[in-house]
C-alpha cells in the first residue's frame, strides 16, 4: 500500500517525510496537481461506490485502490498549455478541479488533511467559536464593518485592541508584495476609521504576553515551541522580525492538550499549527490555527519529531 503525496516540487518538509517513509519501507507516490494534465494523467472508473484506476506520470503510476493515505501539502494549481485561449483554459481548470479533485477527495483513506476540511478550517471566526466550545481560552473578538462598534469594543477592553487579518496577510499592490501584520490600535487609529465600512475586519482584545507558542498537532501527538522576543514589533506579531526570535520546547498543560485534541477532532484534521499567547500568569490563550502551517523553520528546535509523527500517521493509514 502506497502513500500519495500531493505537494509542490520543492518542499524540504516533504523531503524529510519521504526519507523517513523510505526507512520504514513504505512506498511513496509524489506528485503535484500542477503537473495535470501535461505530466499527470488520471484514469478512474466508478465501481461499486468507489473510484478505481490509476494516477500516472511519465515515469510511474499508482493504483487508487492501492493507497493507504494521502498527504495534501500545498500542491500548486493545475497547469495548461499557454497557447490555450483564456476561456478554454478557465473551463479546463474548472473541469479539472471538479473531476480530479472530486475523484481524489472521495478516496476513503487517511488524509493529512482532507482539502474540504482545510477549506472549512480557513474561516477564523469559525475556529474561534469552535476553540471556545472545546474548552480553550480565546480572546474577546469583534468582526464588523461598523466604526461605532469598533470604538465601543475598544472602550470595553482592559489592555487595548489589535486589528488582524481574517484571511491571508499578503497583499499585492502596484506590483509589490506587501505583508500586513497584527497592529495594535492607538487613539489616532480609532479616530480615523475611514474605509472600515467597505469590508469585514477582525478586532481582538490585546492579551498581555510573556511569550507565544506555536503548537504542532499531528494526530494525537502535540509539539509545542515557545517563541520569545524583546523586539517591540515582534512582541505584537512575531512574524514581523524573525531575527529577533528565540525558541524553546515547552510542556503543554493537560487542560490545553485536551482542548486541542477536541478541537482537532471536531475540525476533522490530522495536522495543524496552532498559535497561543502565554500570559505572565501562565494562561494559554488560543489565537488561530493554520491547517497547512509551516514548521520546517523550527527544525533546529524540534529536530525530526514532527516529520517522524507525520510519517508514522501516513504509514499507519486506514479507511475513513
Amino acid at each position: 500500500m502506497t502513500v500519495l503525496m500531493l505537494s509542490e516540487d520543492y518542499d524540504p518538509s516533504v523531503d524529510r517525510v519521504v526519507t523517513t517513509l523510505g526507512q520504514l519501507d513504505v512506498p511513496v507516490f509524489r506528485a503535484d496537481l500542477g503537473w495535470f494534465p501535461q505530466q499527470l494523467t488520471l484514469d478512474a472508473e466508478l465501481d461499486d461506490g468507489r473510484w478505481v484506476g490509476i494516477l500516472r506520470t511519465p515515469d510511474r503510476e499508482v493504483s487508487l485502490v492501492g493507497l493507504r493515505s494521502v498527504w495534501y501539502r500545498r500542491p500548486t494549481g493545475f497547469s495548461f498549455p499557454n497557447q490555450m485561449p483564456r476561456a478554454r483554459r478557465e473551463h479546463a481548470e474548472r473541469e479539472a478541479r471538479f473531476g480530479v479533485g472530486g475523484v481524489l477527495s472521495s478516496l476513503p483513506v487517511t488524509w493529512i488533511n482532507h482539502p474540504q476540511r482545510d477549506a472549512d478550517h480557513a474561516y477564523k471566526p469559525r475556529q474561534l467559536a469552535l476553540a471556545g466550545r472545546c474548552g480553550l481560552d480565546v480572546p474577546r473578538t469583534l468582526v464588523t464593518n461598523d466604526a461605532g462598534a469598533v470604538r465601543r469594543f475598544a472602550g470595553s477592553v482592559e489592555h487595548g485592541t489589535v486589528i488582524k487579518g481574517l484571511a491571508s496577510n499578503i497583499l499585492y499592490e502596484d506590483g509589490q508584495r506587501k505583508v500586513g501584520h497584527t497592529h495594535r490600535l492607538a487613539d489616532d487609529d480609532l479616530a480615523e476609521l475611514d474605509g472600515l465600512e467597505l469590508t469585514a475586519h477582525q478586532f481582538q482584545e490585546w492579551i498581555p504576553k510573556s511569550h507565544e507558542v506555536r503548537l504542532i498537532a499531528v494526530g494525537k501527538d502535540l509539539f509545542a515551541i515557545g517563541i520569545h522576543t524583546t523586539d517591540p514589533a515582534a512582541l505584537i506579531d512575531w512574524r514581523a522580525n524573525y531575527d529577533a526570535l528565540t525558541y524553546s520546547m515547552v510542556d503543554v498543560p493537560a487542560r490545553v492538550a485536551d482542548g486541542v485534541l477536541a478541537f482537532m477532532k471536531a475540525s476533522g484534521l490530522n495536522f495543524s499549527a496552532l498559535d497561543f499567547v502565554i500570559t505572565p500568569e501562565g494562561r494559554w490563550v488560543f489565537l488561530e490555527s493554520n491547517s497547512g502551517g509551516q514548521y520546517g523553520w523550527l527544525t533546529p528546535t524540534l529536530g525530526t519529531s514532527v516529520s517522524d509523527a507525520i510519517a508514522s500517521l501516513l504509514a499507519q493509514g486506514g479507511t475513513q
